[in-house]
């Protein structure tokens, strides 16, 4: 929501991956950092990199585990550790993926990140009903095909809503 205060998440879209008893993870979409694939593949030493590949820019996830790195990625395929976060779009978690990646096998649509936003049992929930977050069906276009700099306005758009006549003062009528 507008009204969004906290710098780590305002005008954020964030993919909600896994929501569970534990509590719940999600990845910010729209959060392009000054990184390229090229620079995560030099990191891991990974060599003779698809140069196509290479030029795909890295997202930051969220505030927490930034050392860790994520890749969502349309359907099409799996690897060792990944979850199924809708029929359309899969999260990975092991490095299997940027391996595939590089050489070209890699999937067709994905979007590598680096951290995450994590909450505690029932604190999302909280904030959902203190109207901090807009909630919207994930789409493989809003994931993968939308420039960064419209996901916030287009996920938005697809509840028929034009953000920028949202106040930033929440309530309950």
């Amino acid at each position: 929501m507008p009204g969004m205060l906290d710098p780590n998440f305002s005008t954020t879209v964030t993919l909600i991956c896994e929501h569970n008893d534990n509590g719940a993870l999600g990845i910010i979409i729209n959060r392009p950092l000054n990184l390229k694939l090229s620079g995560l593949f030099e990191q891991l030493a990974v060599n003779s990199a698809d140069p196509d590949v290479a030029e795909k820019p890295v997202v930051a996830g969220g505030p927490v585990g930034i050392e860790r790195g994520f890749v969502l990625h349309g359907k099409e395929q799996s690897f060792e550790n990944t979850l199924t976060v809708s029929s359309d779009i899969k999260l990975t978690l092991s490095r299997d993926v940027i391996d595939a990646m590089a050489t070209g096998a890699g999937p067709e649509k994905a979007l590598v990140a680096i951290g995450y936003a994590g909450w505690e049992p029932g604190q999302l929930e909280q904030e959902m009903l203190a109207n901090a977050w807009l909630n919207v069906t994930a789409t493989p276009e809003l994931v993968f095909d939308t420039p960064f700099e419209q996901r916030w306005d287009s996920a938005a758009r697809l509840l028929g809503i034009d953000i920028a006549s949202i106040s930033p003062d929440a309530g309950h009528a």
